[in-house]
């Protein structure tokens, strides 16, 4: 379990309260691209964290062009962060120019944000490559007095990402998805469970797999969860779990961990 100190949550929670007046106000005067980006570079070091003289660069030159913001990490650029003015809403264009640049450097993490819509996107270097939107915050909405919501901050914070927060929680949701949880119900060991549970229910009936993966494929679960890339990499990456576990254990006692928690101080939320 990762423990969230009184430091850092203190910090989060004190950011709630000061930048949500703020952003309301610079949302109601429409303010321009330029000032935007002086708040989202106040907000990246006050509530996440980063020095803003060492870690936060502006205007960050990939290919002749540039990208508003960079977080670099022992001197490496990590998380690349696209602005607009907060008076624009997010669009699919601003998606592409964001993840483009990401792409460019090789750079798996990108946020857009208008300043108070904070989109996190995962690149995936596939071909083509591809993008997984893996939360957004609407900073405007957040309750300091709510562990998911300080969570969500924590996970792009300086002592989030340096402890591979973020990375468990993709892990996380990559493991819950429909596409991952669709083929783990097709993999031998969950089979064999349902086949040694159908035959209590049905004594002396001859049941095979392959008549009950049938049955899965047919009747049980959606070909939209079964097919496509997500579909293709989801059986792959549980394959090669299943088959290096073969030769430590037992199939059927390979389990799924959970991601870790964040344990939140509730006495100090007020």
């Amino acid at each position: 379990m990762v423990s969230l100190s009184n430091k850092i949550q203190d910090r989060l929670i004190s950011g709630i309260k000061k930048f949500q007046p703020v952003l309301t106000s610079a949302k109601s005067k429409d303010i321009n691209e330029s000032d935007t980006v002086v708040i989202i570079t106040d907000m990246l070091s006050e509530i996440f964290g980063y020095d803003k003289y060492t870690e936060i660069t502006t205007e960050h030159l990939i290919k002749k062009t540039y990208c508003d913001l960079a977080i670099r990490i022992d001197g490496k650029a990590k998380i690349l962060i696209e602005a607009k003015a907060i008076g624009l809403d997010l669009k699919n264009e601003h998606t592409k120019q964001a993840i483009d640049y990401g792409a460019n450097l090789g750079i798996d993490w990108v946020i857009l944000t208008n300043g108070y819509i904070w989109q996190i996107y995962k690149l995936m270097f596939s071909k083509p490559i591809d993008k997984e939107l893996i939360y957004e915050i609407n900073f405007l909405n957040m309750n300091h007095k709510n562990k998911d919501d300080l969570e969500s901050l924590y996970f792009i914070s300086k002592e989030g990402f340096s402890k591979s927060a973020l990375v468990d929680y993709y892990a996380q949701k990559q493991a819950l998805s429909r596409f991952f949880i669709g083929q783990i119900i097709l993999s031998e060991p969950i089979l064999l469970a349902i086949k040694k549970e159908l035959k209590k229910v049905s004594p002396g009936v001859k049941i095979e797999n392959d008549i009950i993966k049938n049955v899965l494929l047919s009747e049980v679960l959606k070909r939209e969860v079964l097919e496509g890339e997500k579909s293709d990499i989801a059986r792959k990456k549980i394959n090669k779990i299943l088959n290096s576990s073969v030769k430590r254990t037992n199939p059927t006692d390979i389990s799924i961990n959970d991601s870790p928690k964040i344990e939140i101080n509730e006495e100090n939320i007020v």
